[in-house]
């Protein structure tokens, strides 16, 4: 069903900041309670997904659970179950911990070889050692701008390697600011103290996020669906998380920390498009971990939508 209210005071207020609340209107009709019948199937064909959570100190995390085509399976439109027998875990992600404190949720079901994405919010509940229970309560098609497309191969017969001991820090090394400077994909994780948990995409050609120092980045807002979920919920609270997946290296980085939105950048490069907004984000810790060895990632191609 179709939300009547769908936008909180957060998202409505930077609706109404930047001249978009009518295209936010037109545009919130699609979120709704339960998943879009034509999206049961897409979801179940993935092989990764897109998590975010609140840990026991209020800081968002931002994770990616990768497995089997079919370990997240849709029940009904209102209801996903994470089969972790067909996932590949992580045992030190975060995610594990901040369930058992905090049920709520974000998903983002992103397919990087289609440019199909679908973001999902909702509740954990029934968790067990095999099996996660998710209670849908907002769902929705996001566009396919700014996704660099890549193909997820698994290898055969798989690789399995245990998973190493996470390395934690608060100042980024060289190594990750080098993967960082050259990443075109990003997630981000978001919360609202009522509201939830929301995941969500950011891409761009290589280079778009800048590295201010060793504990500071700045990340350009493109222009989008004009709903500012991601940005609404910043207003509200400034706690954040990202992870950039790092294809070459095959290691994913964390961070959690908090946002500070910068309305209008003088910008004689043109850099966000139009928009003239960035948000600086503030590095409180970080963790870094191996991708899956059973996965082989090939590049594709870059978004039509990347600005030069």
């Amino acid at each position: 069903m179709r939300l009547e209210n769908p936008f909180h005071e957060g998202e409505l207020w930077v609706q109404q900041r930047v001249g978009e609340a009518i295209a936010a209107q037109q545009n919130g009709q699609i979120i709704a309670d339960t998943i879009p019948k034509g999206a049961l199937k897409f979801i179940e064909q993935q092989r990764m997904v897109v998590l975010g959570s609140v840990d026991a100190q209020r800081r968002v995390w931002a994770s990616v659970l990768f497995g089997l085509p079919g370990f997240v399976k849709p029940v009904d439109p209102q209801a996903i179950e994470f089969d972790l027998t067909q996932a590949i875990l992580n045992p030190y992600d975060l995610f594990w911990t901040n369930i058992q404190t905090d049920s709520r949720i974000g998903m983002l079901v992103i397919e990087l070889a289609t440019r199909r994405r679908l973001r999902i919010n909702g509740m954990i509940a029934q968790p067990t050692s095999d099996r996660l229970h998710l209670t849908v309560l907002e769902s929705y098609p996001n566009c396919p701008k700014y996704i660099q497309r890549r193909q997820v191969f698994n290898f055969d017969p798989p690789v399995v390697k245990p998973q190493a001991q996470p390395q934690v820090g608060q100042t980024l090394t060289f190594e990750q600011q080098q993967g960082i400077a050259s990443a075109d994909t990003l997630f981000v994780a978001s919360a609202h103290p009522t509201r939830g948990v929301d995941a969500s995409h950011r891409g761009g050609n290589p280079g778009f996020v800048q590295i201010l120092d060793q504990r500071s980045l700045r990340i350009p807002d493109y222009a989008g669906n004009s709903m500012f979920n991601t940005l609404g919920n910043l207003v509200i609270n400034p706690q954040a998380g990202l992870v950039f997946l790092d294809f070459d290296r095959s290691r994913m980085v964390q961070l959690t920390g908090q946002a500070t939105i910068q309305w209008h950048l003088d910008n004689v490069t043109d850099a966000t498009g139009g928009t003239s907004r960035y948000w600086d984000f503030g590095i409180e810790q970080w963790f870094e971990t191996d991708l899956p060895q059973s996965f082989h990632w090939e590049f594709l191609d870059y978004s039509s939508h990347n600005l030069i």
